[in-house]
């Protein structure tokens, strides 16, 4: 086998070809050999090779159908971390060995796309099917610990179904980070049981805007929905099942408008009529942001309380981390707000962003205090961080150099580069275009280690993730048009792109990618298409908020 041949994506870091070799075939008497550690491995292969093949694949060391054999390594067998696997077919077996369970999970996918795109599909498409994998070995690693995909499910909400089909293609390329964007303006999306409102009131709108904001349509009816605590359990405990870690943010303190609309006492009262507010029908920033009180604090406290036990510290490798957002604080209500200027005298501050900074450090230490560890976008650099606090850096580089450079973690998500609602090309019938144009080849170049970092600097980028904000996505499917086939590209850079953006092989990666179409069809993904958007992907009409030019790639 060879990568061209398999067209594996993302790219693995070695491949060896036996040509003219009989590869291994799955049959009615296949068995899986499961060792100690890649059990739950075994259960997914069954689960999704045998509902495609029609085989039992049970548990078994042998026999004349032929093995597939998981085993974990033991430390010092050669492997360069816990998500690296090798995988060896010959006729008689295939052997998956990992470095950890989760290079155990890893090696199963790159299995699972040696067998063609129909192995992702549910069922048969017809007796009799032999399903061969080619004989070889394949060797690989991630580059980056840190590979992710946020999903904003406040603006337009994603039930719960939707979510657990997006861990299934995260885990089918490789990622394992789902950075879970709970609350905003527009909605709040998870059960808190101590405040019910936030639910009761919080999580719908009456209508919703239709376009960007400068549109004049609407959408007249009510949109919401929310997770309950066990829908919440569900999807840690499905994203654990694969490797995935499940970050969750809830916005503070500005993006709250949805919160204050439910529990009025948030906001900043004294200059607003906060009963009166609703939660928000339109896009943009909103000037109603949290109120600087010690009940604002107390009320938060409750709901991480109860999030902290939702989103356990041991369900993954970045399972302990807890996004609190802290970008785009409007501060004019600040400004305006005796309370808040008193409690700016009180607490020695200089003005409404070292409010802001206070804001974040409060609970910056209440986390630290409880074994988790705070991480929000790039604003929270502004003030200064406790020791643990890690940072996104989604306004270019700079935050993310700043925060390397003072010794903090970074995930690096620049919007210039992976916000994958920018639009994806120039033409008019692109639907509801944002942004810059950024294409399958502008996202496939993308480095996301910063050039002026020294090498020990470069240490604290922990990876990379890609946004995915909802505001112009009305439905799932909309969301697949803006992500596929994107996060293919920004797969490969998160888990294999060692060389520098403009010695990548893009022409191979788009023979690669001409099969892994199959796969996405397999799938269900309404992907935007090579040749442009299908005509039900259009949107003829609908304002958006196109941007001229865009900065280079670096």
């Amino acid at each position: 086998m060879d990568t061209t041949d398999s067209a594996l994506i993302p790219a693995p870091g070695a491949v060896r070809r036996v040509p003219g070799a009989d590869g291994f075939v799955i049959g009615e008497a296949t068995v899986i050999d499961a060792g100690p550690g890649t059990e739950a491995t075994a259960r997914l292969l069954r689960t999704t090779l045998g509902a495609v093949t029609g085989f039992a694949l049970p548990p078994g060391s042998g026999g004349a159908g032929g093995t597939i054999r998981l085993r974990i390594d033991p430390p010092g067998a050669g492997h360069p971390g816990p998500e690296s696997y090798r995988l060896d077919v010959g006729a008689d077996a295939v052997a998956l060995h990992g470095g950890g369970p989760a290079g155990v999970f890893w090696g199963a996918q790159t299995l699972r796309q040696l067998l063609g795109a129909d192995a992702f599909r549910r069922a048969p498409l017809a007796p009799g099917r032999r399903w061969t994998v080619p004989a070889g070995s394949v060797e690989d690693s991630p580059r980056f610990p840190w590979r992710g995909l946020m999903l904003d499910v406040s603006r337009h909400f994603m039930p719960k179904e939707g979510v657990l089909r997006y861990l299934d293609l995260l885990a089918a390329h490789k990622l394992n980070v789902f950075h879970f964007h709970l609350t905003d303006d527009q909605g709040w999306r998870v059960q808190i049981k101590r405040f019910p409102r936030l639910t009761e009131v919080g999580s719908w709108r009456a209508r919703t805007k239709f376009g960007h904001r400068a549109s004049p349509l609407w959408e007249e009816k009510p949109h919401g929905g929310f997770y309950t605590q066990d829908d919440i359990r569900e999807i840690v405990a499905y994203a654990a099942e694969r490797h995935i870690s499940v970050v969750p943010e809830i916005d503070i303190p500005g993006h709250s408008q949805a919160a204050i609309a439910a529990y009025p006492e948030l906001g900043n009262s004294d200059v607003v009529d906060t009963a009166s507010l609703t939660v928000w029908d339109s896009w943009g920033v909103s000037e109603n942001v949290l109120a600087p009180t010690d009940h604002t604090l107390r009320f938060y406290e409750g709901v991480f309380e109860e999030l902290l036990g939702l989103f356990p510290a041991d369900a993954g490798p970045f399972s302990h981390f807890f996004h609190i957002g802290g970008d785009e604080c409007a501060k004019d209500q600040w400004k305006r707000s005796p309370a808040a200027q008193a409690r700016i005298g009180e607490l020695g501050l200089a003005d409404e962003d070292e409010l802001q900074s206070w804001f974040v450090r409060h609970f910056d230490n209440w986390l630290s205090a409880r074994g988790r560890r705070l991480i929000g976008w790039d604003e929270i650099l502004e003030g200064g961080l406790a020791d643990g606090a890690a940072v996104s850096s989604w306004r270019g580089y700079q935050g993310g150099v700043t925060a390397a450079r003072a010794g903090h973690d970074v995930v690096m998500c620049p919007e210039q580069y992976v916000y994958l609602d920018y639009r994806q090309d120039a033409g008019e019938d692109e639907p509801v275009p944002i942004a810059y144009v950024r294409t399958l080849e502008d996202v496939y170049r993308f480095e996301p280690v910063p050039s002026e970092l020294t090498e020990a600097e470069a240490r604290h980028v922990l990876g990379t993730q890609a946004n995915v904000w909802t505001e112009v996505m009305e439905d799932p499917a909309r969301v697949d048009y803006q992500v596929f086939p994107r996060l293919a590209a920004f797969a490969e850079v998160a888990w294999s792109a060692l060389v520098a953006p403009a010695e990548r092989d893009f022409a191979g990666f788009e023979r690669r990618m001409a099969v892994h179409y199959g796969r996405l069809e397999a799938l269900g993904v309404a992907c935007r298409p090579p040749g442009g958007p299908l005509p039900w992907q259009k949107r003829p009409g609908v304002l958006g908020r196109p941007i001229e030019g865009a900065p280079p790639n670096v």
